[in-house]
């Protein structure tokens, strides 16, 4: 199955300085669009007739999300073995939701959720070949958190010369240290504004390089565009809000878990599960 480019650039430097001045003030215009559910657009009754493993592996998922909402362990849906019209059908019945994740690598991801929040096909690669095709519930796909939790174990940074106008950029660095030490999971995100931090450039250029930029990228399209990356610094995630001129509304640092913009919540997952059990049950009427 062919893959689409992520399709945001992911290099951005932090903070204000980082953006060319404006002869004049301007306000900059909201986001038009906000992403609202959309039902799948399903083929025709005698098609999944014709597609019985399809219809099997969706009512997979659909008792994964049953085994989810209960709180017990899931496990991936394989789709490998199904043929391509069968994977086809699959994609039009999900169809594709508001966040899109990518993990680099020679063991790299790529991930989108369907229109049904939580519930995620995913494309496993081996060195840029297709190793594994799944589906998969959860907040986020757990190759996710895992690549995360590595880049920040590795706590790699570059070492770059002192600028100049070095000001804020060493008490940034030592709010989040502080902040990496002190979180605890399940507790709240610790979030540093760094559009509001008065920040010089080569603040901005010497924090960038600190934090360093990790291999997961995450896009979530509900309103307006949020880019996420992930650091080598530890449980440390780069947050931008775009507008629909794709133009930076809100830049932060994020100290804590996957940011919540990215996840799907228990009640997005419980009207998934009551969604998808809808779409089966109008299949098996109509076959």
């Amino acid at each position: 199955m062919s893959t689409t480019p992520f399709p945001i650039p992911v290099i951005a430097a932090l903070g204000p300085g980082s953006q060319p001045e404006e002869e004049s003030p301007s306000v900059l215009p909201m986001p038009r669009d906000m992403a609202t559910w959309q039902p799948p657009s399903l083929p025709e009754p005698e098609t999944f007739a014709a597609h019985a493993d399809a219809v099997a592996a969706l009512r997979a998922a659909h008792a994964q999300l049953e085994r989810w909402l209960l709180g017990e362990p899931t496990e991936p849906v394989e789709l490998a073995g199904l043929s391509d019209a069968d994977r086809q059908l699959i994609h039009q019945v999900l169809g594709e939701g508001e966040v899109a994740a990518a993990v680099d690598g020679p063991d790299g991801l790529q991930a989108q959720e369907s229109v049904f929040a939580g519930v995620w096909r995913v494309l496993h690669l081996q060195d840029g070949v297709l190793h594994r095709d799944t589906i998969e519930i959860g907040a986020v796909p757990a190759r996710v958190r895992s690549a995360a939790r590595a880049d920040g174990a590795a706590g790699e940074h570059a070492e770059v010369p002192t600028p100049d106008d070095l000001m804020n950029g060493p008490a940034v660095l030592a709010e989040l240290a502080d902040a990496q030490r002190r979180w605890q999971p399940g507790a709240p995100q610790h979030v540093v504004n760094m559009t509001l931090l008065p920040l010089t450039t080569g603040d901005s250029h010497w924090l960038q390089a600190r934090i360093g930029e990790g291999r997961v990228r995450i896009l979530s399209r509900g309103y307006g565009n949020c880019r996420i990356v992930d650091t080598w610094q530890p449980r440390t995630w780069r947050v931008t809000y775009f507008n629909a001129q794709d133009l930076i509304l809100l830049d932060t640092v994020e100290v804590g878990d996957v940011p919540e913009v990215a996840c799907a919540a228990p009640d997005d997952l419980a009207d998934s599960q009551r969604r998808l059990g809808e779409v089966l049950n109008w299949v098996e009427s109509a076959t």
